[in-house]
């Protein structure tokens, strides 16, 4: 077919104090992956926010297979076969997955009550179809992330889609997730389909686009074929500037001094006999499969998650921490991997984000010093490089790789001596990756103790100084980086620990603390 799928021309958008997108282009191709790229605060989200009909245009076109089409809300997008699965969740914490997925077109019986059953089964149907393993009865509130990503993948494959977009759709998805859902998207694109594909990992380009467009600042920049390009030409498009390689983690070797000592630490139906030390000045990195407990380790320590069994030392002596504020007040600072629910208040400014775990740094006898929170904010901003107009801007107004920094920001001013960083470059491009790697880094070298948990093996590899690789709720093995691959992680995060021996490994991998 000669004509585009869709053709996006001349389009322009701005909000208060912010000129989002400026004369944007875009073209898609039937039968195509075309992937999305760009710095956070480029434009990406803004962009498709405006082919799915959240947002109004201030001016330009768009057609569909050579139409202009004048795109009127959500539900109109939708009728003209236009899906989303946006970065940030779209889904209602208090209804079942089933529920979330069908809201509006639910199944009835006599075509006025609504059936259950029948709405369980058509959602199972869909699962199996698009092999995702989800119950349909569950409440998506008490779903982890992945879970819940999961849930809104389902929920846009689900209509009969010509253009499927698709925000960071794998942020939080495992390896073997990813592969998944690229087998997904193949099945989708056909001659009368294509697939619009944001995503900040690089090795996903290469595995699943056609073409790549190019956008920073709210403006087109270029477009190249997947094939012929390399992904460090893509980079130096997106970012203008050389990013560096994958080395290993900086020569400095961690004190022998043990900061937090876990023993025993279990949680009711889940972890199992967890032991684990930190050391001063290190980066002890988490790794495995979704749903092996790696987040629930970190709740644990902070208080989110009652523990069952076990204690919990700090410098050598035992301590109970029944809550996040307490692990605050003692010295140990948790960065969640769901900022929206659990790092923001959306609806309040920058500044007073980046100043919430460290409110009594800016008052006096209950008097908050605005001047100094403002300082504070900007010295933040600029180290973190967040893009915002100023400190006053309200952070939903703000990317979510913006919004990620501010979590990081907010933590940073609170000057824990113990960080547990929760896919601390989750959403994030690889600008901005670089960026929080050589932060953590300096953390480290100015004596900080880190706990980093990332689905990215690439990442685990890249920062930590040793790594602790879960399964289904237990410590399975601890690698030294320097012996450490993504084969060997992947072989300790697939045991089934269930009544199994675990394979031991070479005595040169022992791990400086028992386990």
């Amino acid at each position: 077919m000669s004509k585009k799928l869709l053709r996006i021309s001349g389009v322009n958008k701005s909000f208060p104090g912010v000129k989002a997108l400026s004369e944007m282009q875009l073209d898609l191709n039937h039968n195509e992956v075309l992937a999305l790229v760009g710095e956070n605060g480029a434009g990406k989200s803004t962009l498709m926010k405006l082919l799915s009909g959240i947002y109004v245009p201030d001016s330009g076109t768009f057609e569909i297979d050579g139409q202009e089409v004048a795109i009127n809300g959500t539900k109109h997008a939708q009728e003209l076969g236009i899906s989303i699965i946006h970065q940030e969740f779209n889904l209602m914490q208090d209804l079942t997955v089933a529920q979330n997925i069908y809201i509006g077109r639910e199944p009835r019986r006599a075509g006025l009550f609504l059936s259950e059953r029948a709405l369980n089964r058509k959602a199972r149907l869909l699962f199996d179809q698009i092999n995702i393993d989800l119950d349909p009865k569950d409440r998506v509130g008490d779903l982890t992330v992945a879970k819940q990503q999961m849930v809104e993948i389902a929920k846009a494959l689900s209509y009969k889609s010509r253009i499927l977009i698709m925000d960071e759709p794998t942020a939080a998805l495992n390896d073997a997730e990813v592969a998944t859902m690229h087998d997904l998207i193949r099945n989708f694109t056909n001659e009368q389909t294509g697939v619009i594909y944001i995503s900040h990992r690089m090795d996903e380009l290469k595995a699943i686009s056609n073409r790549i467009t190019v956008i920073r600042d709210g403006a087109y920049i270029d477009t190249v074929d997947t094939e012929s390009t390399t992904m460090r030409e893509v980079i130096n498009l997106m970012v203008g500037r050389e990013i560096s390689g994958n080395q290993r983690p900086a020569s400095q070797t961690p004190s022998d001094e043990v900061v937090l000592k876990v023993s025993g630490l279990e949680t009711k139906g889940f972890l199992r006999d967890i032991n684990f030390e930190l050391h001063r000045g290190e980066i002890l990195g988490f790794a495995g499969l979704m749903g092996a407990g790696r987040t629930e380790i970190a709740r644990a320590i902070v208080g989110a998650d009652r523990i069952s069994a076990g204690t919990i030392e700090l410098k050598g002596t035992e301590v109970s921490i029944g809550n996040p504020a307490i692990a605050a007040s003692l010295g140990v600072g948790y960065l969640s991997e769901d900022r929206k629910h659990l790092g923001l208040l959306l609806e309040r400014d920058v500044k007073d984000n980046i100043a919430l775990s460290s409110l009594k740094m800016f008052s006096r006898m209950g008097v908050i010093n605005d001047k100094a929170m403002k300082s504070t904010a900007a010295t933040y901003i600029d180290k973190l490089r967040i893009k915002t107009p100023s400190s006053a801007q309200t952070a939903k107004n703000l990317s979510g790789g913006n919004q990620q920094k501010i979590v990081i920001a907010k933590w940073l001013v609170k000057d824990c001596e113990i960080l547990i960083f929760d896919e601390p470059t989750r959403g994030i491009d690889v600008g901005a990756k670089e960026e929080i790697y050589t932060l953590l880094n300096d953390l480290v070298a100015q004596g900080k103790s880190i706990i980093m948990i990332s689905s990215e093996l690439p990442e685990v590899l890249r920062l930590s100084h040793r790594i602790a690789v879960m399964s289904e709720g237990r410590l399975t093995g601890f690698l030294s980086n320097a012996e450490a691959s993504q084969e060997n992680i992947m072989e300790l995060a697939t045991q089934n620990t269930t009544g199994a021996v675990l394979t031991p490994l070479p005595a040169s991998s022992a791990q400086r603390s028992t386990s």
